[in-house]
């Protein structure tokens, strides 16, 4: 029965990919690897993935979605005590890729991966600007996507359905601009390690939780930043509650694609899936799954499970309480 389900989903996966095929569009699109994306996804929408260089045991890496090493054994090696590190891509690597793209001739629009949370896309817009002194008449837009992980995949997705439709490249960049701040990511974590290990809370407050069983759910602000949504008693509480804010902030939209996002954890995205499928207009609605990137998942570690998905905006549904901790969270790491 185990295998027939695991046979089911996989087919349902793979009509989803078919669903998002793409015709050679007229611009050319670039994401990095800290959306998250299914390869085949990416692969399929035809957009390039910039991956990010990690460290994990000594050795430098370029996330490449799991394709050298698998999602099991990069966590397996957190579980058992690695501590990968991270770092930004450049502003040489950009501007290699990016004249490549202009050797090519078409208008290119990178969703970069939020300044909220690292500083590369200051690097990818110096290094915009340089190629566009090589090349005056290349068109070349680098856009803040304010939704890191498996959001950012839902908003290249939708990005190429508008290109494929017809849209210009400067009503294409107008159209990001706007819906980014549409998508709602809320995922909830194993533990409270890597949190601790990023100086976001104190280590004792991790020790503590962790003998209480409680897990955090986390979600991103209006400004790409993460901030805090409560805290629950037990990991299918956290899931439940991220349903509920589900179905809170998706405002009734059942007719775009739903990301689920695991670093290591498919029963707990499938036992998430489950309890979407019990929603009204969720029956058949497309759902991505895609595994926490090592670059992430680093910064998350092993067992996080996020739900993506489109509604209201975010810009108007923030609270008081999160826009001051989004100002706090800026000064953090600024």
């Amino acid at each position: 029965m185990k295998d027939a389900n695991a046979a089911a989903a996989e087919e349902r996966r793979r009509e989803h990919v078919r669903a998002f095929r793409a015709s050679r569009t007229h611009i050319h699109i670039i994401v990095d690897s800290c959306g998250d994306f299914d390869p085949d996804v990416a692969e399929a929408l035809g957009v390039e993935v910039i991956g990010f260089p990690y460290v994990i045991d000594g050795q430098e890496h370029i996330d490449d979605l799991f394709q050298e090493i698998s999602a099991h054994e990069f966590y397996d090696a957190m579980r058992h005590g690695a501590h990968p590190t991270t770092s930004a891509v450049t502003p040489g690597r950009y501007y290699e890729i990016f004249k490549a793209a202009a050797e090519k001739g078409k208008p290119t629009i990178y969703l970069a991966f939020t300044e909220a949370l690292s500083s590369s896309v200051n690097a990818a817009r110096e290094a915009a600007k340089m190629v566009r002194e090589e090349y005056p008449g290349f068109e070349i837009y680098v856009i803040d996507n304010l939704c890191p992980s498996g959001a950012a995949q839902l908003l290249a997705i939708e990005a190429v359905h508008q290109a494929n439709q017809g849209a210009s490249v400067e009503d294409l960049v107008a159209w990001i601009e706007e819906a980014r701040h549409y998508v709602h990511g809320y995922f909830t974590l194993e533990n409270f390690d890597a949190l601790a290990r990023g100086g976001r809370i104190p280590a004792s407050a991790a020790s503590l939780g962790g003998k209480l069983d409680i897990k955090p759910e986390l979600y991103y602000d209006p400004s790409g930043a993460l901030g805090f949504k409560r805290m629950c008693r037990g990991r299918k509480k956290a899931l439940r509650a991220i349903v509920e804010d589900f179905r809170t902030m998706s405002d009734g939209e059942r007719s775009m694609p739903i990301g689920i996002i695991t670093a290591d954890a498919e029963k707990d995205g499938d036992w998430l899936e489950a309890l979407l499928r019990r929603e009204p207009g969720c029956e058949d609605i497309p759902i991505v799954r895609s595994s926490v990137s090592p670059v992430i998942g680093s910064h998350v570690g092993p067992g996080m499970v996020a739900l993506v998905f489109w509604g209201k905006d975010r810009r108007e549904s923030s609270s008081l309480s999160s826009r001051i901790a989004s100002k706090v969270t800026s000064r953090h790491n600024s």
